[in-house]
């Protein structure tokens, strides 16, 4: 495998992402002492820094191996939906699929860091589904833009925060079947047996044990086959990709099922591990067809970034590296 090849093509490949755009906000400062108000530390703020987070995260990624990205999503009419947009641009992500409404606030989760450890979280939220207007509206406003862009890979990034709605699920990969599209998802309780039908389905073990309410947590090829075999009769998709935290990956379809351990590492911090792990899974399966390629190179990103503190996205020539060293 040639693969400086594989990351180059990365660039004539079109994606969509659609689901829920988040504000990641953290505020970076010290502690010397405790408030006399309440038995609770005094954080002395450094600085900020504003990073793009849920279904961003897997944008900014897929635009770091180099794709053309258009981020859907829906924002508030509010300043963080403003500085999502800003952002997003300026990491050359298209926004024209973005929807403002004037009922919903962006998502922005602020973190309070001290010493590299989170003390505290911030959530300013709407969780509930889209309003039946706003719904329809953006229902319009990605089918014209799929129609505008025809891309080959639409990734659904699902946050339970009621941007997919079921309908709006079902529609799209209607679409994106009709029109020959790849999908991909990664999957939240909510809606977890709503993506019907796509190519590639990636929770994380837990979401798959508490979706099919299994008890034996046993990580086994007979149960990770069984999990598999469950999730196929409700969804009747193409591949699944369950992440095993620690213990790597395991993909599964019609022809081949395999576990992929995961490498050794200094892991600081597993926010957007996930992120990483379906945006170079889409990424590399669209350009390669080839499934066991996909899970070894997802696998070594998201093991990358749990070596940074924060949610970050790939570093395109460390992953290229590692996979030349480790996979080639």
């Amino acid at each position: 495998m040639n693969f400086r090849s594989l990351f180059e093509s990365f660039a004539n490949i079109k994606v969509a992402v659609i689901g829920d755009l988040m504000l990641d906000t953290y505020w970076w400062g010290k502690v010397d002492r405790i408030s006399p108000e309440a038995p609770v530390p005094v954080v002395a703020i450094d600085h900020n820094e504003y990073r793009l987070g849920g279904a961003g995260n897997v944008a900014l990624n897929l635009s770091s191996l180099g794709a053309q990205v258009y981020m859907m999503s829906v924002t508030g009419t509010d300043d963080d939906g403003q500085l999502l947009e800003v952002m997003l641009k300026e990491k050359r992500i298209n926004t024209d699929g973005l929807y403002k409404s004037s009922k919903r606030i962006t998502t922005n989760k602020i973190r309070i860091i001290s010493r590299n450890q989170q003390m505290m979280r911030l959530d300013k939220e709407i969780v509930t589904d889209l309003e039946t207007d706003d719904e329809k509206e953006f229902i319009r406003t990605i089918t014209t833009g799929l129609d505008t862009i025809k891309p080959q890979l639409v990734v659904f990034e699902d946050y339970n925060k009621g941007v997919l709605t079921g309908k709006l699920i079902g529609e799209v990969i209607a679409y994106c079947r009709q029109h020959d599209i790849i999908t991909t998802v990664d999957p939240k309780r909510k809606n977890f047996f709503a993506y019907k039908g796509v190519d590639l389905f990636k929770p994380n073990l837990k979401e798959a044990y508490e979706a099919l309410n299994i008890i034996d947590t046993k990580v086994t090829d007979a149960n990770l086959r069984a999990i598999h075999n469950q999730l196929h009769q409700q969804l009747q998709h193409r591949i699944s990709y369950i992440t095993l935290s620690e213990k790597g990956v395991f993909y599964e379809d019609a022809t081949e099922a395999k576990i992929v351990p995961a490498h050794i590492r200094n892991v600081a911090d597993v926010s957007g591990a996930g992120d990483t792990v379906i945006a170079v899974a889409s990424l590399v399966y669209v350009a390669t067809k080839d499934k066991s390629l996909m899970a070894e190179i997802s696998n070594l990103a998201g093991g990358l970034v749990c070596e940074e503190v924060g949610t970050v996205a790939i570093d395109r020539e460390k992953l290229l590296k590692e996979c030349e060293e480790l996979l080639g």
